[in-house]
Formats: C-alpha cells, structure tokens, sequence
C-alpha cells in the first residue's frame, strides 16, 4: 500500500508528537521520506530514531511556524537534505478553551499566531516551489470546530479553523490545477491538544476527550488524501468518534 507515497518527500510540522508524529511513522513506512518539525527538537529525534528503527527515513528539523523566517528556513533546509518537498502538512496548532469574557487576549494571540498565520507561512514557504516544480500537495489541518462554532469556550479556537478551511478552499480554486490541497477537519483526537486549556474548562475539556480516537487514524486520514492519483484532490476530510455529536 505504497502507491502514490513511496519516494515524495513530506514535511509535516507539530511532527514531534499526537496526529503529527503518527502521520510521520505511517507515512515513513510507506515509503515517504519524511522531514518532521517542531520546536521541542530532543522529541523530534526521538520519533525520527523510531522510524528509523523500522527501516524509514525520517529527518528532523527545530521549527517554530510563528517565525515567518523559521519556516522559510525550515522549508530551505528541507529542500537542501532531501532535494524537493512534495507535501506540505501544516499540522502544528493550539487550542486553549476559554470564554470570550475571561479576554484572554495573550491566548487569542497564541492561537492567531499558530493556527493561523503558521498556515500561513508553511504555504508562504512552500507554494512558489510547488509551482515552480509543477505540482505538490498542502494539507492543512482544520478542525470540526472550523465547520460549526464551538462555543461557549472555544469561539477563538473555532476563528481560526474556520479560517483555515476557508484559506484551503480559495486556495484550491487558486492553484488546484497544480498544486492539490486537502484540508483535515478531526473531532475529539487523543494528542496534547487537550493540554492547553487552564481554568474553569479544563476539566470540562478533559471530559470531552474521554471519545477521543487515536492520532492514527486521522494519520490514516492524510495517507488516503496523499496516496490518491495526481489527478484526484481530496479536498475535505471531516473525521471525529462515533459517539461525538459535536
């Protein structure tokens, strides 16, 4: 089951643990050769030291997706190691749970500067060369919160999925008939996501994440969009439990 994965080059950022991390192990094993990044660097080596216990090839590079040059750098370092980027996974995000009458403003800018303009930037840095190279594949990573508002609490965090889907949308009508774009849409998934919420919804959050499905499936989720024909884009995958309404 490696057809259309074995041999492209994938970046994947947030790549050092949950649905980052699982993407890399699947889609080194089947045949990917994949760069993860992050900021926690020690984390990094260790996913990609597992991959390459397993025969994969995996490459891992210090990233923070709010530092416009850091991915740009990123991207570049990539291109010098392994010779091209195929596929861009613009995974890494936040989601802290607050009600909009806390004003945790510092928070809507974490969110903002992640989710958002990371996007952002992992695109910035990648689409020039995919239509330079003459194709490449974006995956952005949006959230079921970027297709209904979750609220109260998580009005922000669903801010800036419903921009990420927007953003995936219009850029398809921009450059699909070159560069494919996919954009994720999980529900409640077992990851460190779940951590970032302090106060009074922490534990209404950790309640919410007892559905949780594992972080390989929504690997499994990247790898069906991936390994379609050149001529076939996925451009939307809602996937969350069974047992989850929202």
């Amino acid at each position: 089951m490696t057809e259309g994965i074995e041999g492209k080059v994938v970046l994947i950022t947030g790549g050092s643990t949950g649905i980052g991390a699982e993407a890399a192990r699947l889609l080194a094993s089947r045949g990917a050769k994949v760069a993860i990044a992050a900021r926690r660097k020690d984390r990094l080596e260790e996913v990609a030291a597992e991959i390459a216990s397993r025969g994969g090839a995996a490459t891992a590079y210090a990233l923070d997706v709010t530092r416009k040059q850091d991915v740009e750098g990123a991207v570049a370092a990539v291109v010098a190691d392994l010779g091209r980027v195929d596929v861009l996974v613009n995974n890494a995000g936040l989601m802290p749970i607050r009600p909009m009458s806390e004003v945790n403003t510092d928070e809507w800018d974490a969110m903002i500067d992640v989710n958002l303009k990371g996007t952002l930037y992992g695109i910035a840095a990648v689409l020039p060369r995919f239509l330079a190279q003459g194709g490449g594949h974006i995956i952005n990573l949006s959230s079921v919160a970027g297709i209904k508002v979750f609220a109260p609490g998580g009005t922000v965090y669903s801010g800036t999925k419903f921009a990420v889907s927007a953003i995936s949308e219009g850029l398809r009508q921009e450059v699909g008939d070159k560069v494919r774009v996919t954009s994720i849409e999980p529900g409640a998934v077992e990851s460190d996501l779940k951590y970032g919420t302090t106060g009074m919804a922490a534990d209404t959050v950790m309640d919410f994440y007892r559905q949780a499905i594992p972080a390989s499936a929504v690997a499994r989720a990247i790898a069906f969009a991936i390994e379609q024909p050149a001529e076939v884009d996925v451009n939307a995958i809602v996937i969350r439990p069974t047992s989850q309404q929202f």
